[in-house]
C-alpha cells in the first residue's frame, strides 16, 4: 500500500511538471494569428524595420508571453487583444537580442501580472517635508513596475508609442526595463550583467552620464534622455531605455558610451530598424504626469 501510494504521488508530481510544459509546447507550435501580427505591424513601432526572423522571433516570444502573463482591466478597462498583443510586442523587443531562435526565452520570470487603466491613474503617496511634517496626496502616474510580480500600465499612453510627438517616450519600455533592473537582486539602475568587469564599465559611464543629466534637469538644458531619468539611477536605466530603442540615432550621436553599453546588454542594435533623422532641437518636458517609482 504505501508503495502504491508513493508511486500515485510521484505520479502526481511528474504530471504537475510535465502539464504545464506540454500545454506551453502546445501553445507555442501555433504561428501568431494574422490579425496579432497586423497589431505588431501597427504598434509596434520598431517591427516595419526588422528582418524576417526578427519578426518571426518576436511574434513567438509574444505568443509566450501571451500565454505566460495574465492581463488585468482596471477602472472599468475591457481588454482586447489589439491591448494585449500591443503590451507583449512591445516588453519583448527589450529581449529580442538576447532570445534564441528556436527555443522560449525567459521572458520576465518573475513578472504574472499585467494591470492595464484607460488611461493615467492615481495612487496614494506620501510626502515628507523639510520639517518632517508627513502628508497624504495623490499622485498621476502613467504606469508602474512592482516588486511582487506586476506591471501597471495606462492604455491611453501604450498606444502613443512610437508617435512623432512627444518623442522617445514609451511607457511599456520604461517599466518592463525596471524590471530587468530588478532580475540583479535590486532595482539600483544596473541589472544582471554577469561579471564583474561588465558592472565596472557599466558602472563608470552610467554613473557620469547619470550626474550630467542631473545638471542638465537642474538648468533645464535639452537633450535626447527625459529629465525624468535624474530622479534616481533606476530612473536613469528606464529612461535610457526607451532612448536606446525609440530614438537610437540620436543617443548614440549624444552619449556614445552609454549606446555602446546597451549594445552589450540588449544584445540588438536598434539603428538597423529607422533611418537617422535630421537634426533636431530638442525642449525639456513641461511638468506634469510622470512614471511611478519602482515598489
Amino acid at each position: 500500500m504505501d508503495t502504491l501510494i508513493l508511486a500515485l504521488l510521484a505520479t502526481a508530481v511528474l504530471l504537475a511538471w510535465l502539464v504545464p510544459h506540454w500545454r506551453r509546447r502546445r501553445a507555442l507550435a501555433r504561428p501568431l494569428p494574422p490579425a496579432q501580427v497586423a497589431v505588431l505591424a501597427r504598434n509596434v513601432a520598431q517591427y516595419a524595420g526588422m528582418d524576417g526572423n526578427q519578426r518571426r522571433k518576436l511574434a513567438r516570444m509574444v505568443q509566450q508571453f501571451l500565454f505566460e502573463k495574465k492581463f488585468v482591466g482596471c477602472a472599468g478597462l475591457e481588454l482586447t487583444d489589439e491591448m494585449r498583443v500591443t503590451i507583449a510586442g512591445q516588453a519583448c523587443l527589450l529581449l529580442l537580442g538576447r532570445a534564441a531562435d528556436d527555443e522560449p526565452a525567459a521572458l520576465y520570470p518573475a513578472l504574472h501580472t499585467i494591470l492595464v487603466y484607460p488611461g493615467a491613474f492615481l495612487v496614494p503617496r506620501k510626502e515628507v517635508d523639510v520639517a518632517g511634517v508627513v502628508t497624504e496626496a495623490r499622485q498621476d502616474l502613467l504606469g508602474e513596475s512592482w516588486g511582487d510580480g506586476r506591471v501597471i500600465l495606462s492604455w491611453d499612453h501604450v498606444r502613443r508609442a512610437g508617435q512623432p510627438e512627444p518623442p522617445g517616450h514609451n511607457v511599456v519600455l520604461h517599466e518592463f526595463a525596471h524590471q530587468l533592473d530588478s532580475e540583479s537582486g535590486s532595482t539600483n539602475g544596473a541589472p544582471y550583467l554577469g561579471s564583474r568587469e561588465r558592472y565596472r564599465s557599466w558602472s563608470e559611464v552610467l554613473s557620469r552620464d547619470f550626474a550630467n543629466l542631473r545638471h542638465d534637469a537642474m538648468w533645464g538644458l535639452p537633450g535626447v534622455l527625459d529629465h525624468y531619468g535624474a530622479s534616481s539611477p533606476a530612473e536613469f536605466f528606464a529612461v535610457a531605455t526607451e532612448s536606446f530603442f525609440e530614438q537610437p540615432h540620436q543617443l548614440s550621436m549624444r552619449h556614445p558610451a552609454l549606446y555602446a553599453e546597451f549594445l552589450k546588454y540588449f544584445r540588438i542594435d536598434p539603428r538597423q530598424w529607422q533611418s537617422a533623422p535630421p537634426p533636431v532641437t530638442l525642449e525639456p518636458d513641461p511638468p506634469g504626469v510622470v512614471y511611478g517609482q519602482w515598489r
